[in-house]
């Protein structure tokens, strides 16, 4: 079986930043509510809404892969396929594109036109998904390589959301901690001991399906979230996502002192609830945890995005050793558990 690696990386946020005090301020029926202290959101990057540098998720998804493809051995046709994991597939104002596939566009647009194509949707596990699919079809010789990529502009949302909320536990809360951004990962056959991804695993209990829509809003033109953090984001639900992990390792003979990872990086929706992912974590398998890796604080929750965007701008400020062991941890509507880890050496930012 080959062994697959993260071959490249690339990422592009918007240079427009809106602070979460900016965006309170803004709301339609003003109202004191300490968002920052809530989530640990401080800023997001909202894509450019002027007529002449419009940046639609096509436009965001195409400078990550400009980005990645700098930083790779692989030129735009060299590429075996083009897999797209976006939620939002705007292309254009207020063009929302069902098809054809975005990873058909895409890889058009980067003269990649002999690589194969297809879109995933998972909600914020969308670009591990792909990720998913990729290694597993080189690991099983369909491909050589590949591009994953995501362009989130998401925060439409959040304007949405502050025209519309109007009481003090709305649906639409968890739509103010969104940021737009694009991430891309060139995967390839040619991974080794300094590497590899060793396993990537997810898990979807549908039963939670219903507890974060995205869909037009029931009240305006707008497209909007409606939340149940209460019933997704919950004791219970983690725990869940801990004991399936705990079960992966054990069916794998694995135990997670051997499995020595250097970093984690969760999905970017909460500081606090990250940090109780950790003490629940911790607590369950009785040893010290990993360093965990954030940027919420600057970029918020940006969607399918939030993992390799962490991970890229650790490494583009050479935070992450060569050789060391990742570890994320998805956390999205459907509702989507798992886990991925990977040994990196040759990635930079």
């Amino acid at each position: 079986m080959q062994r697959t690696r993260f071959e490249s990386i690339g990422s592009y946020t918007p240079e427009t930043v809106r602070s979460t005090e900016e965006l309170i301020d803004s709301l339609a029926v003003p109202r004191s509510l300490d968002l920052e202290r809530i989530t640990g959101i401080k800023n997001r990057r909202v894509y450019d809404s002027r007529p002449d540098h419009y940046e639609s998720s096509f436009d965001l998804a195409l400078q990550a892969i400009d980005d990645c493809l700098r930083h790779s051995d692989y030129r735009a046709d060299e590429l075996d396929i083009i897999i797209s994991a976006s939620i939002t597939r705007t292309r254009g104002k207020d063009v929302f594109c069902y098809a054809p596939a975005f990873a058909l566009m895409l890889g058009n647009a980067i003269g990649a036109t002999s690589a194969r194509h297809f879109d995933v949707s998972n909600a914020c596990a969308g670009m591990m998904t792909g990720v998913l699919v990729l290694d597993r079809m080189i690991k099983a010789g369909v491909v050589r390589n590949g591009l994953v990529v995501s362009g989130e502009q998401i925060t439409p949302i959040a304007e949405t959301a502050v025209r519309e909320i109007s009481k003090p536990y709305d649906p639409q809360f968890a739509a103010l901690t969104v940021g737009d951004a694009a991430v891309a990962v060139v995967l390839d056959d040619r991974g080794d001991d300094h590497d590899e991804i060793h396993y990537v695993e997810l898990m979807t209990a549908a039963g939670g399906a219903e507890h974060c829509l995205g869909m037009p809003s029931d009240q305006s033109a707008g497209i909007a979230l409606y939340t149940d953090n209460r019933a997704m984001q919950n004791e219970g639900r983690y725990l869940q996502a801990i004991n399936r992990m705990d079960a992966f390792l054990k069916e794998t003979g694995r135990t997670w002192e051997s499995e020595k990872y250097d970093y984690w990086i969760h999905h970017q929706f909460s500081g606090p609830v990250i940090e109780y992912l950790g003490h629940l974590t911790e607590q369950h398998f009785g040893t010290p945890m990993p360093q965990a890796l954030n940027v919420l604080h600057e970029y918020g929750n940006t969607a399918s995005t939030s993992h390799f965007l962490v991970l890229h701008e650790y490494l583009a400020q050479q935070k992450i050793p060569k050789g060391s062991k990742v570890l994320m941890i998805p956390e999205a509507s459907g509702i989507v558990s798992g886990h991925l880890a990977a040994t990196i050496s040759r990635l930079e930012a």
